[in-house]
């Protein structure tokens, strides 16, 4: 069985390279369950597939220098922006697929942490439409 050490994960947000900054990256799809048992289900409970959603979970290592992370996501609060991750930074393929959608900028947390702490922001963010799985 093929194992994986994650070194080099790709990730973006409204087309900008932020793996540099991330220093963990999780993307989470979910269908609501939907129950429709019925007398006929012989005491089963029987679920069928209804919405779909997700969440992009990201950690980045903080930087306010001009033209860094906390510059980029600061105007994105509020919007819909597109993102794209992938397990590693190399182009995608069929042992490397690309994860693409948009996520709602919800929140941004440029300052947190304790003293020793390195300076971090930690951000979970619903997509909005559909999650696409693509191999190149």
């Amino acid at each position: 069985m093929p194992k994986m050490v994650l070194l080099a994960q790709y990730v973006a947000l409204n087309g900008t390279d932020l793996s540099s900054y991330t220093k963990k990256g999780e993307l989470t799809t979910k269908v609501e369950e939907k129950e429709v048992t019925t007398y006929a289900s012989q005491g089963w409970k029987e679920l069928l597939g209804g919405l779909k959603s997700g969440e992009l979970a990201l950690d980045f290592l903080q930087d306010v220098a001009a033209a860094a992370l906390d510059s980029i996501m600061w105007p994105l609060l509020g919007t819909v922006v597109t993102f794209e991750v992938r397990l590693n930074n190399a182009a995608a393929s069929a042992s490397n697929p690309k994860y693409t959608g948009s996520v709602l900028v919800n929140g941004w947390n440029p300052i947190s942490g304790s003293v020793g702490d390195e300076a971090s922001v930690g951000v979970s963010y619903p997509t909005s439409g559909p999650v696409a799985r693509a191999v190149s």
